[in-house]
């Protein structure tokens, strides 16, 4: 028996391999984007749903909050401004959760950037139910950071054959 776990398609991780490189756990799939095993299917399933109901939710809530503004009698302009303001921002908010998910965002544009987001979470929570379509919303990333981690580990463990003793010298 192999004492790793290869599935057609996936990654084969080693069982026993406590200086390997481990794969980093993504939230609500822990580790189980490595071998799509323990649930994955489920928890994509369930992280889909979630944030498509989430986002339809925050949607009932900016409803109400635009009819307070109807009530207050702000104006058309303070309507429309609102409304501009939350679809460039959640449509911004979009843009950057998608490209998270692809490569590593900067933590200083992030933190400048955390009030726009927090406007536009509608935009953030659609990013994710769209990719959590195909894959682990950051599974993708990850991928291929482990894979890269893993040969780089494996090139810097791989011993010489032969035996070391019996190597000519140089005269």
């Amino acid at each position: 028996m192999s004492d790793e776990t290869d599935t057609p398609g996936t990654l084969a991780v080693p069982a026993a391999d406590p200086t390997g490189p481990r794969p980093e756990p993504l939230r609500f799939f822990g580790t189980t984007w490595v071998n799509h095993d323990n649930g994955y299917t489920a928890r994509r399933i369930g992280v889909a749903v979630g944030s498509l109901a989430a986002a339809v939710a925050s949607c009932v809530v900016l409803r109400l909050a635009f009819d307070g503004l109807r009530i207050a009698d702000t104006g058309s302009f303070v309507t429309l401004l609102v409304v501009v303001m939350f679809a460039v921002c959640s449509a911004l908010a979009f843009g950057h959760t998608w490209g998270g998910f692809s490569k590593r965002p900067d933590p200083d544009r992030q933190a400048s950037l955390r009030g726009l987001l927090a406007i536009g979470f509608v935009g953030a929570l659609l990013a994710h139910f769209v990719r959590s379509l195909t894959e682990a919303p950051g599974e993708k990333l990850h991928r291929v950071e482990y894979e890269t981690a893993r040969k780089h580990h494996e090139r810097r463990t791989t011993r010489r054959s032969g035996n070391p003793s019996k190597k000519r010298r140089r005269s």
